[in-house]
């Protein structure tokens, strides 16, 4: 139901099989990408990967091929001291999506950023609590920037940078507190999504396990959930 974009860079041609046991599927490399030891990849109608350095494989006694549970996993990262970091959704728009955003005529009030807004957005930023900016990520001098006005101000924005080299765009979305839940988010992610796709990329929604929120966005910005994905950094 996706793009061979998205299939290619997480999951190799054999494992793109759904899977009905509930069991990881370990795989041992010699790096992974960014600095990371392990990542675990749980796709949603499909396969269970945990790919591990080889340091780290030797470390907790695991085998390329070797199929564990969940609670073994967890329990043998517990025993190694190995803490993951937190795991996000990745969300990506079916093929069928995508055709319909193609055909979608964009809103004026929703457009591309560039410096000539930096103005705008500085006031935008300024209200918005720090740690939300932070956890979206969203930035004026992004590969990608979009956003919608309202009452003659900036009320929503979303930035896009490819993902460690690929094809994927991945994009971060925010919005005023007081403009929030009236559809601003929705619409300007679809427009990016629409420009990135225009432009060979294929749109990446990833948000942190525990926002609801932000979930709540890509669904009804048209996008379904591939999977969850966790990751232990290299220097752990």
């Amino acid at each position: 139901m996706y793009s061979p974009i998205v299939f290619d860079y997480w999951l190799p041609t054999y494992e793109r099989e759904p899977a009905f046991d509930a069991l990881y599927v370990v795989r041992v490399a010699e790096s992974l990408p960014t600095n990371t030891a392990v990542t675990l990849l749980n796709v949603a109608v499909g396969p269970s990967i945990v790919s591990l350095v080889t340091s780290f494989a030797e470390r907790l006694d695991f085998t390329d091929g070797q199929r564990i549970s969940s609670e073994q996993l967890s329990s043998e990262l517990d025993a190694a001291g190995v803490a993951l970091n937190g795991a996000d959704r990745l969300f990506y728009l079916p093929r069928q999506e995508q055709d319909a955003l193609r055909a979608e005529v964009t809103p004026k009030t929703t457009r591309q950023l560039t410096e000539a807004d930096a103005a705008e957005f500085e006031k935008f930023a300024a209200a918005i609590p720090e740690s939300e900016l932070d956890e979206a990520f969203v930035e004026l001098d992004h590969w990608l920037v979009y956003g919608t006005f309202a009452d003659d101000r900036l009320v929503a924005a979303s930035s896009m940078y490819p993902w460690r080299g690929s094809q994927l765009a991945d994009l971060g979305i925010i919005t005023l507190p007081g403009y929030r839940g009236r559809g601003f988010a929705t619409r300007t992610v679809r427009a990016i999504s629409a420009r990135a796709l225009a432009d060979g990329y294929e749109p990446q929604y990833r948000c942190q396990l525990g926002n609801d929120g932000s979930s709540a966005v890509a669904l009804a910005a048209g996008f379904t959930l591939f999977g969850e994905w966790d990751v232990v950094p290299l220097n752990d």
